[in-house]
């Protein structure tokens, strides 16, 4: 099976004042395609770094990231953000859905960047609403909803472009029990119904047994299995 992600290398330093602040250290990973991993490890070890890297929302000091083939660590800011919007869906923990949205103006919201039709986006988003099972929410606004469909509603808008990878930064770290079972439920019909690549950064345990590959970073470094 073909790799979706490979990362050669890859070290991560920010500078504060005169300081050179090392976040990750010669980290290498290969996640094949079809993989849903959960990278754990301690605050501050690294792992939201390594998921913004992945993403292509930040770049490496050094080293290689290539996601389906693409060296992304080598595309200019434009070539960057038009790789983001078709390839990469994100979820967060405070789902950041628009309060004056509905949750179909919000999954919609992405796909008005693309070369859609209205009426391509509109079955784009219908789809991705049934798809997390909020077909009946769609003109609710966020405040209307729980925090578990606000979730879903953000999930729908990850998935409405279609992308073969999706990242999520804790995305049960608000939600209640039941609330964060449905949508692990949810990541992993989607990652075995739909085949999507899911890097999830989690603190949960019980998110993580839904993953099929558990990785742990600790000060930075990637552990050995």
């Amino acid at each position: 099976m073909a790799n979706a992600i490979t990362i050669e290398n890859v070290s991560k330093s920010y500078q504060r004042d005169k300081m050179t602040v090392p976040v990750l250290n010669n980290v290498s990973l290969e996640i094949p395609e079809g993989e849903f991993i959960a990278l754990m490890g301690p605050s501050g070890s690294g792992k939201t770094t390594l998921l913004n890297l992945i993403a292509g929302i930040d770049r490496p000091s050094k080293g290689k990231i290539l996601v389906g083939g693409t060296d992304i660590s080598t595309l200019s800011e434009t070539a960057l953000a038009k790789w983001r919007s078709s390839k990469v869906g994100f979820i967060f923990q405070f789902y950041n859905l628009i309060p004056v949205l509905t949750a179909f103006e919000n999954v919609e919201l992405p796909l008005t960047l693309t070369k859609l039709t209205k009426e391509e986006r509109k079955r784009q988003v219908e789809l991705a609403l049934s798809v997390v099972g909020l077909s009946d929410r769609m003109n609710h606004y966020p405040k209307q909803l729980s925090g578990g469909q606000e979730q879903r509603v953000a999930i729908a808008r990850a998935i409405a472009s279609d992308p073969s990878i999706i990242v999520a930064d804790e995305p049960t770290g608000d939600l209640d029990k039941k609330s964060a079972e449905e949508i692990m439920t949810l990541l992993t019909r989607l990652n075995k119904e739909f085949h999507k690549t899911i890097v999830m950064v989690t603190h949960d345990p019980s998110a993580a047994e839904r993953a099929t590959l558990v990785r742990h970073l600790e000060k930075g470094d990637l552990l050995a299995k």
